[in-house]
């Protein structure tokens, strides 16, 4: 039995990998033509309403632009060669189209709710776009699954858009925004808009708790998370030279409760790991000061550092509050905790995401990304941005 299970979970992964990518079959515009209530049941066939492209609300911004991995990957990643997609089902049952996007959850990740909180569309994923500036004019995608700060990091994987990559990517958009409407009207429109940055956590899972070259040896926690921010911190320099001036900074999850270490470390009760978590709560501080530095240093700048930690534990340790009953366990997996495996079909998912804190091995369910980006836009559950919101830093000069 268990070899007929290892035989079928790897033909599930070639497929994966080679199989056309379903993205293609799903354009972009179908996401702003039908939509279904997130709220009703995945099953219903009475809940498809047609839904205007644009949100009712004007925009805040001219456009919303992201950078980051699977947190915020909206299907880069299915047209690549990689473990790292979520273009099969169980992946997007819970979504707006009820099918699976790239997204790496059961329904809409993070950006999803904040861009119609600035009164834009859905930012369509940079490789799954026609390459017009029609198309890119509210935005674009470049986070890619299995993303890292350093070059190498989640390569195991397969193939990636790495940080300084999809800082490429953007500037190349730019260019074609110079070249179609003007260096003017482009740069103006860079300078208004919004980018989020959601990145660092594969650095972790697929680098330094790997020991991948024998690194912790040859850095230290808080060495290793110094090179992590500073080189950040130089990035976001480089997108400033460029005219960028908002810029929302994601801190790190703590992934030392994901399922897959407690799986690994053997949690018991399902106690989240603190060697871990001490690690990704130092890399958070050495980033909130970082931002701080750079807003002193970078005139008319406008960045915020989000501390993903704190909002998550406030989820964990308030489940019952938030509505969660489950906070240990993947919606979808197999092993303990089901985090031994990666979420592969619908037969290892749950029935019900909403009542569970994580969707698979290391990303959070619909619901939980929901709340994480309230948090971003107005603090309403919990503070978790500094020195201020989104909210105030789109609407602030409007006033």
């Amino acid at each position: 039995m268990a070899l007929n299970l290892l035989v079928s979970l790897i033909s599930i992964l070639m497929s994966s990998i080679f199989a056309q990518p379903r993205a293609l079959q799903y354009p972009q515009d179908l996401f702003f033509t039908e939509f279904i209530n997130p709220a009703s049941s995945p099953t219903s066939s009475t809940s498809v309403s047609p839904t205007p492209p644009f949100p009712e609300t004007p925009p805040l911004v001219p456009a919303f632009f992201v950078i980051g991995d699977s947190s915020v990957d909206c299907g880069t990643n299915n047209y690549l060669a990689t473990l790292a997609r979520a273009d099969r089902p169980p992946y997007g049952r819970d979504f707006d189209t009820q099918l699976p996007t790239g997204r790496f959850c059961n329904g809409r990740i993070p950006v999803d709710y904040l861009a119609l909180r600035l009164g834009l569309p859905f930012v369509p994923s940079y490789l799954g776009q026609s390459g017009n500036v029609e198309d890119m004019i509210h935005g674009v995608n470049y986070a890619s699954a299995g993303a890292g700060i350093i070059f190498s990091s989640g390569s195991e994987l397969g193939l990636h858009i790495s940080f300084t990559q999809q800082i490429q990517q953007f500037t190349d958009t730019y260019q074609q925004f110079i070249l179609s409407m003007g260096e003017h009207r482009a740069t103006d429109l860079i300078t208004n808009s919004v980018f989020y940055l959601s990145i660092g956590i594969n650095d972790y899972i697929h680098y330094y708790l790997r020991n991948v070259s024998n690194v912790q040896n040859l850095f230290l926690p808080w060495s290793f998370n110094k090179f992590l921010a500073s080189t950040i911190k130089l990035e976001i320099k480089n997108l400033y030279n460029i005219n960028v001036r908002k810029v929302v900074v994601m801190g790190l999850a703590p992934i030392g409760c994901s399922p897959h270490y407690l799986w690994q470390y053997s949690s018991k009760n399902g106690e989240c790991i603190d060697s871990i978590n001490n690690v990704v709560r130092e890399f958070n501080f050495l980033m909130r000061f970082m931002i701080e530095e750079l807003g002193e240093e970078l005139p008319d700048s406008n960045i915020i550092f989000c501390d993903v930690f704190e909002g998550s534990m406030d989820i964990i340790k308030n489940h019952r509050l938030y509505g969660f009953n489950v906070t240990t366990d993947a919606c979808c997996g197999l092993g303990k905790y089901r985090g031994w495996i990666m979420c592969l079909s619908p037969d290892m998912a749950c029935s019900n995401a909403s009542s569970y804190i994580w969707w698979d091995q290391f990303h959070p369910t619909a619901e939980v990304n929901a709340i994480l980006a309230d948090n971003v836009w107005n603090g309403l559950h919990t503070k978790m941005c500094y020195p201020m919101n989104l909210k105030d830093m789109v609407v602030s000069k409007e006033k």
